[in-house]
């Protein structure tokens, strides 16, 4: 029996348990992987090897999309403490102000960009101080890339050239214009979830961790979710939950859970044979990402990544940033990105880019960094706020079977329109002047391709995710069809339970999301410490009839 249970120790998990535990509530924090001690995973660089290879992730794909011509595109999600900030590529962003406010504004309140933008500050302890938008004291170290090649800088000008602001902090006042990179590393190491919350908890004897812990089912006892069923290491058990079980098993395990437990589609459920405790529509819809092309072209001068990657040189700088020193292993050569508008007439940028100053392998689907073709390099393109929506399913009422992962990609014009767009703003780019001293021939999509047709077809062939998976157990208001948590993350229906990762997200923000899961979690952990301090210190029924 604990006080909550927490299912999950990724980005938001592992928050939760830190801050749950505070004030010494007990807390059961399950992980269906194992601990994050492959060297790989605190080695930036060590992101090379881990993502082609699947390494320390559920092995996900989504299935055949038609609108990527039936290609069956991968859909990484961390298993390992830490979960996907273990295994991301460690930008930190934290999207557009105007974000927040349309969620406000749509049904999740308390969540505009006033209300969270305290929360981000809390996380973040970044590397030069604190002000009005940045946050110099919390746990999650951020830093200013420490990647350098001279190429990143006259990428930053050619967007100047093109016409494009430039921006000083994407994550301060203006995130709108070209800029570097800023990353969850902190002397040459990643800096995740786990280091930032859990590692300094672990002291405390109110949280307990148990690793390789599936999660099979919400136990729903009159309407309240009183545990979980879980099989560790072969063996199955129950744990019980006096306040709160507490779902932070992302945007594709999350959803799942709660439809093995049956809240979810009626029909869907019954379908499978799974008794339906509260229907829930919205379980499992909604899903969104951002989907990526990437333009690569070859490069003409020495590339500092290929010099520093003979195995010598890379050996001595993988055994430096484990030792915490700062090293070329100690940071990923994307260094540069922007948020532009497609259009003088977009209310927030709705295109990003990054910029990879490393090989890229012909076909960027198949297998990214294996094979490379040598002294080249690429920026992907990311259309940061799609229209279209995909859902997530259960293939069967087995809880050992991975789900149907059905993103269908590009069903909007909208969409196809911004990809398209967002390529040819690249190609502007590159195009001037800044660039001369490094741009070669271009490869993708490569100069054959110029018209609408030509261009979407090559979306459609080589578009890929860029791992920001949203929206499956939508935040909303009264109202709305599709809604599974309140604003307070509580799921409708079921008392006791709440859903605190990506999924509750109601639509996409302007970049990449792992802070603004963990600012979610800030969030969450105050609400749920509030909701208790608040129930302790009302009276009772029988000091009411006293009084």
């Amino acid at each position: 029996m604990f006080d909550y249970i927490v299912v999950g120790a990724g980005s938001a998990g592992c928050v939760m348990a830190s801050r749950l535990t505070e004030d010494g509530s007990s807390v059961l924090l399950l992980e269906a992987g194992k601990w994050d001690r492959d060297p790989l995973i605190h080695i930036p660089v060590g992101i090379g090897k881990i993502f082609p290879e699947r390494l320390h992730d559920w092995g996900y794909f989504m299935e055949p999309d038609p609108g990527l011509d039936g290609r069956a595109i991968e859909c990484a999600r961390g298993k390992v403490i830490g979960g996907s900030s273990s295994v991301n590529v460690m930008v930190y962003v934290r999207g557009h102000a105007g974000d927040y406010d349309r969620w406000a504004a749509n049904g999740a309140t308390g969540w505009s960009y006033a209300d969270v933008l305290p929360y981000f500050k809390k996380s973040e302890r970044w590397e030069h101080g604190g002000d009005g938008y940045r946050g110099a004291n919390g746990p999650l170290h951020t830093q200013a890339t420490r990647y350098r090649d001279p190429i990143l800088g006259s990428f930053i000008e050619a967007g100047a050239e093109a016409g494009y602001p430039i921006t000083a902090d994407y994550n301060g006042r203006h995130q709108e214009g070209f800029g570097m990179v800023q990353s969850t590393i902190h002397r040459g190491r990643r800096w995740s979830s786990a280091d930032a919350y859990l590692r300094p908890a672990l002291k405390r004897p109110s949280l307990r961790i148990e690793t390789e812990a599936a999660a099979r089912q919400i136990i729903i006892q009159q309407g309240r979710a009183t545990g979980i069923r879980y099989v560790r290491r072969g063996v199955e058990q129950v744990a019980h939950a006096r306040r709160e079980v507490i779902l932070c098993s992302g945007v594709i395990d999350s959803p799942k859970l709660l439809m093995l437990s049956g809240v979810g589609d009626p029909e869907q459920l019954r379908s499978l044979g799974i008794p339906v405790h509260v229907p829930a529509p919205g379980v499992g819809a909604n899903f969104q990402d951002h989907l990526s092309v990437i333009t690569v072209h070859r490069r003409t001068d020495p590339a500092p990544f290929e010099r520093a990657m003979r195995y010598d040189r890379l050996a001595i700088s993988m055994l430096n940033s484990l030792l915490g020193r700062e090293s070329f292993a100690g940071d990923v050569p994307i260094g540069a990105t922007a948020f532009l508008k497609s259009d003088s007439g977009e209310a927030l940028p709705d295109i990003q880019f990054l910029f990879l100053a490393a090989p890229f392998p012909a076909k960027p689907w198949l297998k990214p960094f294996i094979h490379p073709v040598p002294n080249t390099f690429g920026c992907r393109v990311a259309l940061l706020r799609p229209e279209s929506r995909g859902a997530v399913r259960l293939a069967s009422s087995d809880p050992a079977a991975p789900p149907l992962i059905e993103p269908r990609f590009l069903q909007a014009e909208a969409d196809r329109a911004g990809l398209r767009k967002g390529v040819r703003m690249a190609r502007t780019v590159m195009s001037q002047n800044a660039m001369r001293a490094h741009t070669g021939s271009e490869i993708l999509p490569g100069d054959a391709r110029q018209t609408d047709e030509e261009l979407d077809a090559f979306v459609r062939s080589n578009a890929v995710t860029v791992h920001h998976p949203a929206g499956t157990c939508k935040m909303g208001g009264e109202g709305d069809a599709l809604r599974v948590v309140d604003p307070q993350l509580r799921v409708c229906g079921v008392e006791g339970l709440r859903v605190v990762d990506a999924s509750v997200m109601p639509d996409m923000v302007g970049g990449n999301i792992n802070a603004v899961v963990m600012m979610i979690a800030e969030k969450a952990a105050d609400i749920i410490l509030g909701e208790a301090i608040a129930s302790a210190r009302a009276p009772s029924v029988e000091t009411e009839a006293a009084l």
